[in-house]
């Protein structure tokens, strides 16, 4: 077991997180379970995250800011630790994220990282593997909250009308996850666009991608395989892409009536009758 005393604040963000955490409470003089005690935790969890065996969540590190006066420094560092635990492959997908003044994202049959709810997540993520089905699912949410910044990039997200239909973790998850996306209608900063079956043949028809703009840096292409991803800077391919999305938001129908789309499939599909069955 990781004695706290060798605990190493160089070797990851999330061992440098329980290093500056044990160093506040000490600070405090305060026992693991007394600070427990304080932000309703158990003592046992606070030497667990100060030994780098738990991730830390949001609430655990607004209460702890709070109750050691460390100025928001645990909750400034959770978005590194989090993102940290990303699979290696992704992690850069994850910077791009943070960085981007603009993404544009097709997604053919599921609902996009950055706007998925976590029941939604958690079904996506459990399909194959369970284990640490909480902490990964924590994780994937985290990166949501690049859409809380003070300013915020600009989300374009074209849906294939399959996302709407193809239920992941069952009725009540699916209406939760529409309920989601109808949130944002009135977002000028979040827009999402349905691309209906009846476009037939489109753009985007190889498969799905993001686009990410910064406000000086080179555009990027993102794309996906299994267990891996291939972001490229390749000048002709964002051209190639960005030419693709435009022409598939044009075959998709308006903000307005995807909106209206949306209503209808998680009435009609995922109404509550249809989840109590």
């Amino acid at each position: 077991m990781t004695h706290i005393n060798v605990l190493d604040p160089s070797a990851s963000p999330l061992d440098y997180y329980g290093y500056e955490l044990r160093r506040y409470r000490e600070a405090a003089d305060l026992t693991q379970k007394q600070l427990g005690a304080i932000v309703n935790y158990t003592g046992s969890l606070i030497g667990q995250v100060e030994t780098a065996r738990k991730l830390p969540t949001a609430e655990f590190s607004e209460r702890v800011d709070a109750a050691l006066g460390t100025g928001g420094l645990l909750s400034r560092l959770l978005g590194l630790v989090l993102r940290s635990q990303l699979p290696a492959w992704f992690q850069q997908v994850a910077e791009l994220e943070a960085r981007a003044t603009e993404i544009s994202t097709f997604q053919t049959h599921m609902v996009h990282g950055l706007l998925q709810t976590g029941g939604y997540a958690r079904a996506v993520l459990g399909t194959m593997d369970r284990a640490d089905l909480d902490d990964r699912t924590a994780v994937r949410l985290a990166r949501q909250r690049i859409l809380e910044k003070e300013v915020p990039p600009v989300l374009w997200a074209v849906l294939g009308e399959g996302a709407l239909y193809q239920e992941i973790g069952g009725a009540e998850v699916m209406r939760g996850q529409l309920a989601h996306l109808l949130s944002f209608e009135e977002n000028p900063r979040v827009n999402v666009q349905v691309l209906p079956y009846g476009a037939g043949a489109h753009a985007g028809l190889q498969g799905s991608f993001n686009l990410y703009r910064f406000a000086s840096d080179p555009g990027i292409l993102y794309t996906e395989g299994y267990g891996m991803g291939h972001p490229t800077a390749n000048p002709e391919d964002f051209r190639d892409c960005s030419l693709r999305y435009d022409h598939l938001q044009a075959a998709a129908l308006s903000i307005k009536d995807s909106a209206e789309l949306t209503r209808q499939v998680m009435e009609e599909r995922y109404g509550e009758q249809h989840a109590v069955a």
